[in-house]
């Protein structure tokens, strides 16, 4: 009994990142009908709970692989890297979800075109991070690592256009809305989903670790 839990196992880290990408883009989908919904109460109560029901089940998994860091005698990548790639992805679930809460907390009544242009720019770096995680189970394979770097330039490109409408969302709002309550609303808003996307830029450049150090 002793020696068969001192056998090397290597655990199922890259199905457990596969599974909290997953998640992170049922938040990010979720998250964007609500914007798009936002004017129907029914409609936005329900994917407020589709985003909060995604948050929890990454949340678990993320949980999950912190466990079998601890018990996993050999891990397929750095212990270090696993932690920080999966904790990672779990702060973009939790701003995906901190994004719907202020929305309901602020009493928000309307989106604007800026916050709908935050929120695509945030589901494709949220897809793009899916496709960018499942290609780390075959790095080894030359081409799998080309395409895992060029997902994640693609990561920092989004990254960058989002910076670019938040400078030009920051802009038009302090100087066109006449309600300083709107404003700070809003700035709040426009922060946390540019935040998204500098989160899934912090685990591209984790991937880009990885994948450098093990191809």
């Amino acid at each position: 009994m002793i020696f068969g839990k001192l056998l090397p196992r290597e655990g199922n880290f890259f199905e457990m990142f596969n599974q909290h990408a997953d998640r992170i883009v049922e938040a990010a989908h979720a998250f964007s009908k609500l914007v798009a919904n936002y004017s129907d109460l029914h409609l936005r109560q329900k994917y407020n709970q589709d985003v909060d029901n995604a948050e929890r089940a990454a949340d678990r998994v993320t949980h999950d692989v912190n466990k079998a860091i601890h018990i996993t005698f050999i891990t397929p990548i750095d212990r270090e890297q696993i932690h920080s790639l999966i904790n990672t992805m779990d702060d973009i679930a939790d701003l995906i979800q901190d994004s719907a809460e202020t929305m309901a907390l602020y009493d928000v009544h309307h989106m604007t075109d800026d916050i709908t242009r935050l929120t695509d720019l945030s589901v494709k770096c949220c897809e793009r991070v899916r496709d960018a995680v499942t290609l780390l189970s075959k790095i080894a394979d030359p081409a799998t690592a080309a395409a895992a770097l060029k997902t994640c330039e693609e990561i920092d490109q989004l990254e960058s256009d989002a910076d670019r409408v938040m400078r030009s969302a920051m802009s038009k709002l302090f100087r066109e809305e006449p309600d300083v309550r709107e404003v700070i609303k809003l700035k709040a808003i426009y922060e946390l989903l540019e935040t998204i996307t500098d989160k899934c830029e912090d685990v591209a450049n984790i991937i880009e670790g990885i994948v450098l150090e093990n191809s």
